[in-house]
């Protein structure tokens, strides 16, 4: 059966509680919203198989894990996208380094057919109508906040909830592979 699936990096859970208690502040001014109820996290990318081919899927983010180092993020700036998403960003230098662990592990990926993230951010709403993208920004002006990235998580989506849910995490193995260089003979 085809299942939808999503890697993603969780922060700690003194972040997630803090990134909770804003999304419901949030929701409190501006009632329901995309992504109110969803636990903060960096989105690398999404793709839908069936469930019988995951296992495959699942060894090869942990051999490509194995290979990262964990590392401090940190968070320091809000911003916004034009399609209504409202987020907490990545200082310049945490940005760079989870840039290269998704771009490894959506390259892992690759044989899917992937819907992908090329900028790390935690969303604080989606699809937020300009109003309420602009008491959002009011609301939210400061931010300094940081975790460990240590690890990913494999997350299923409940058709039900329409929810993702963790099934697995794959912990940063800090063994990193050498890097092929193409030499010369003469």
């Amino acid at each position: 059966m085809e299942k939808k699936y999503s890697v993603a990096i969780y922060p700690s859970q003194d972040v997630i509680d803090a990134v909770k208690t804003m999304k419901d502040y949030l929701k409190s001014k501006i009632e329901w919203y995309n992504s109110c109820n969803s636990v903060a996290h960096i989105t690398i990318c999404e793709f839908t198989i069936d469930d019988s081919q995951i296992d495959k899927y699942k060894q090869k983010l942990f051999k490509i894990c194995d290979t990262f180092i964990p590392f401090q993020v940190s968070l320091d700036h809000f911003g916004s996208y034009v399609n209504g998403a409202f987020f907490i960003a990545p200082n310049e230098d945490s940005g760079n380094r989870l840039k290269s662990i998704m771009k490894k592990t959506q390259e892992t990926l690759k044989p899917l057919k992937l819907k992908k993230s090329d900028d790390p951010h935690m969303s604080i709403g989606r699809k937020l109508i300009p109003e309420n993208l602009k008491i959002a920004s009011q609301l939210f002006t400061t931010i300094e906040i940081d975790f460990s990235c240590c690890e990913i998580v494999l997350r299923e989506l409940d058709p039900v909830k329409k929810q993702f849910f963790v099934i697995d995490t794959f912990s940063f193995g800090s063994n990193p592979q050498p890097e092929l260089i193409q030499g010369s003979l003469f």
